[in-house]
């Protein structure tokens, strides 16, 4: 991260009533046939040309948006991921999801992004690619992962936590924070929403995924936040993983959804909703004109009272993403400014030695 963006980025932080956190999911095309999602059944070929994402990024910047997150499918299959995210990466903390299958051939293309999220769901290569439904998929991820770290990358892994994988998640996360790769957790979910038309369907229930063992899941909760305290290349909070915890302790939600205040979505259409569950409430390139209308306030209320997902995502962004919550983001995860800088440090390092 240059020094001129980390000032802005430092400013936008610190300005309130603006959202934080937007996750892109700029495609509907996979590679993979992922057991818990359903994107792979559902692709889509129309999406948003370059041009048309080029504007949409600059009408968030001007909205005072801090991290996007490029997403979606796989956002690397679109031909123009590199020329969209150097654009990002110039005004955002930028990260883009991969499921492990392309980011070793696109090291030049993931170069300027501040994390790339690999997903890999087990030390089991058979385990893993029996959930990525793709056979090879585990070592690909693996191979993804040493490529990216030792090119001076961020990259971080990103399991998602199921009944599947449950009782493996302490050594997994060992495993990585050994070799020095954070590590930012999902936990499976999955749609079931009322509205007519949601955003972005990405998964139906899936009884082998669902967790069922809340106590393990409470133990595993606070064995993280017992790694945590030792090693900050743990990506979550304390505060939220304490609220997971009291969530499957309690089975109550400490917080409140604050999407479409801190955080909203956007599919691959240009469509824009508080999250990819409800229907679509406008188009990025409308948000200068509605995003401080009487309407977008009172669907404010309407998904503040919602409490019908898991989506770690949103839950991290209804608990941090406020002038507070990212000052409690500096003091935790930013122990970052670290990372940014062992990052740039090995970049600077490596492109000495090509020359």
């Amino acid at each position: 991260m240059t020094l001129r963006k980390a000032v802005r980025v430092a400013v936008r932080s610190m300005t309130p009533n603006r959202p934080y956190h937007v996750q892109w999911m700029i495609t509907r095309k996979c590679n993979y046939r992922c057991k818990g999602c359903n994107v792979w059944q559902e692709q889509e070929k129309e999406e948003l040309s370059t041009e048309e994402i080029k504007r949409g990024l600059e009408i968030l910047k001007d909205l005072g948006v801090i991290e996007i997150v490029f997403s979606g499918g796989n956002p690397l299959l679109r031909e123009d991921a590199g020329e969209i995210i150097e654009h990002a990466s110039r005004f955002f903390v930028t990260t883009v999801y991969d499921n492990g299958s392309m980011a070793a051939e696109k090291v030049e293309t993931l170069r300027d992004v501040d994390f790339v999220a690999i997903s890999i769901d087990s030390l089991d290569s058979a385990k893993n690619d029996y959930i990525k439904g793709v056979k090879g998929a585990w070592k690909k991820a693996m191979h993804a992962v040493e490529t990216l770290h030792s090119e001076g990358i961020s990259v971080s892994v990103t399991p998602t936590i199921s009944q599947f994988n449950l009782y493996e998640i302490v050594d997994f996360t060992n495993y990585f924070l050994q070799k020095g790769i954070p590590i930012w957790y999902c936990l499976y979910s999955y749609d079931f929403c009322s509205d007519t038309s949601p955003l972005f369907k990405i998964g139906k229930l899936n009884d082998e995924f669902l967790i069922t063992d809340r106590k393990a899941m409470v133990n595993l909760c606070s064995s993280i936040i017992e790694l945590k305290r030792k090693n900050s290349n743990i990506l979550m909070t304390s505060k939220m993983l304490e609220a997971i915890r009291n969530l499957y302790m309690e089975n109550k939600r400490t917080w409140k959804c604050h999407a479409l205040r801190n955080f909203f979505m956007i599919d691959h259409l240009g469509r824009v909703a508080g999250c990819h569950l409800h229907n679509s409430v406008a188009s990025v390139f409308d948000l200068p004109r509605v995003w401080n209308s009487e309407n977008f306030n009172e669907l404010r209320k309407t998904y503040n009272e919602c409490a019908r997902c898991t989506y770690l995502c949103y839950i991290f962004y209804s608990l941090h993403g406020s002038v507070l919550g990212n000052m409690q983001i500096a003091q935790e995860r930013w122990k970052s400014a670290k990372l940014f800088l062992k990052r740039n440090n090995a970049r600077h390092q490596g492109s000495a030695k090509k020359q």
